[in-house]
């Protein structure tokens, strides 16, 4: 009985550990973003909290700024938040679709100015340690 009661203590620890170690993976608060799609940096990456960002935000379609175009236009209800932003946006402009910088840049600082609440100064976002 104690054999059996040990096994099943071990078994048990190991399925909250691999439970554990595995839930980051499925976490929205890391951005699928590509460091190296950059290019040099001028300024530190930008801390962002995915999910304290929509909540606080009240954004509940991903669409929001996951969004889809094609041919030029937007897809309505149809996301992106599968995907890294550069594998649509090269580091250039090309033709009307803005550069990696500019897509992120536009995407954020736009709302925000819009919705008048979050930061739109470059030290608000890039803040050096």
């Amino acid at each position: 009985m104690r054999h059996i009661l040990y096994t099943y203590a071990i078994f048990c620890s190991v399925v909250v550990c691999v439970a554990l170690c595995s839930a980051p993976a499925f976490s929205q608060e890391d951005t699928v973003l590509k460091v190296e799609a950059f290019g040099t940096l001028e300024r530190p990456i930008s801390v962002f909290d995915h999910d304290t960002h929509n909540e606080k935000a009240e954004i509940e379609d991903c669409a929001a700024c996951h969004h889809v175009y094609q041919d030029g236009k937007l897809v309505e209800g149809e996301s992106s938040e599968d995907q890294a932003c550069s594998d649509c946006h090269t580091l250039k402009a090309q033709g009307t679709q803005p550069g990696l910088r500019m897509a992120y840049h536009r995407q954020c600082k736009e709302c925000h100015v819009a919705k008048k609440k979050g930061p739109v100064a470059c030290g608000e976002c890039h803040v050096k340690k």
